[in-house]
């Protein structure tokens, strides 16, 4: 945290999310030259308050449903308590759908194709989940598992032990590699439909299922089969990226017979 004064001041996750939706603001402008979207200012600002919303939301409803499910049942009021737990009082698969369901609401009112919107968004998310990966390095928190590798980093608030710096893997990862293959498929599709959304959520989904075996679970949290709950997500994000896909190739399959 950047302290700017007794008790208080700027949080390196809270400016993660400012750059990220900065980026989605800009890259929207972008787009528009190269012709992936025909909204104007006016509509992308618009759209921009819609996906904050459903991101903070998603995000923190995904995170009080299901990682903190007992703490959520005692004590209701705890779900706006945003302050409590920094990142770890958001979840990124919450976050995601809570987007999705923004760009579609706001598409919905304003009577035009929030697919195409998700599509183009697709491109765009990866800038904020390297940012925030970033941030979750810097403040030393969702450390990896405990290694003997020569770049393992020792974390102030751990055990002491060596440890996978997991946060730069997602960071290169869920940020970088996959902004790169949304950028290439999303380029592939040049009437967006939401099959680039379905293949975001599954592209994701298997980054993030790998980069798990390095990642320290979190206290308390149960496996199955094997899996953390954050692989149990991902395999549940993948199933609905999957149905998204078939769905919209129908769709589009249907339109153009």
């Amino acid at each position: 945290m950047i302290q700017l004064g007794s008790g208080w001041g700027i949080r390196y996750y809270g400016l993660a999310y400012v750059a990220g939706f900065l980026a989605w603001f800009y890259g929207l402008r972008w787009f528009r030259k190269l012709g992936w979207s025909k909204l104007n200012d006016d509509q992308i600002s618009e759209l921009l308050f819609y996906t904050v919303v459903g991101v903070l939301i998603g995000g923190r409803l995904g995170y009080c449903l299901l990682y903190d499910w007992t703490e959520t049942i005692r004590n209701p009021v705890s779900i706006i308590a945003f302050w409590n737990g920094g990142i770890r009082g958001m979840a990124s698969h919450g976050g995601m759908i809570g987007a999705l369901l923004g760009f579609l609401f706001w598409a919905n009112k304003n009577r035009a194709d929030g697919w195409a919107v998700a599509d183009n968004a697709a491109v765009l998310a990866p800038v904020g989940i390297f940012l925030g990966r970033i941030a979750n390095f810097i403040n030393g928190e969702l450390w990896g598992r405990s290694t003997s590798v020569s770049w393992a980093v020792i974390f102030p608030d751990a055990d002491g032990l060596p440890r996978h710096p997991s946060q730069l893997y997602e960071a290169l990862g869920e940020g970088l590699v996959l902004g790169l293959a949304m950028y290439w498929i999303r380029s592939r599709k040049s009437e967006p439909s939401g099959q680039v959304t379905g293949c975001f959520f599954m592209v994701y989904a298997l980054i993030r299922f790998v980069l798990e075996y390095f990642r320290e679970p979190d206290v308390g949290d149960p496996l199955i089969l094997g899996m953390s709950r954050g692989q149990m997500l991902s395999v549940a994000l993948a199933v609905a990226g999957f149905a998204v896909w078939r769905i919209r190739s129908r769709r589009r399959l249907t339109r153009g017979s």
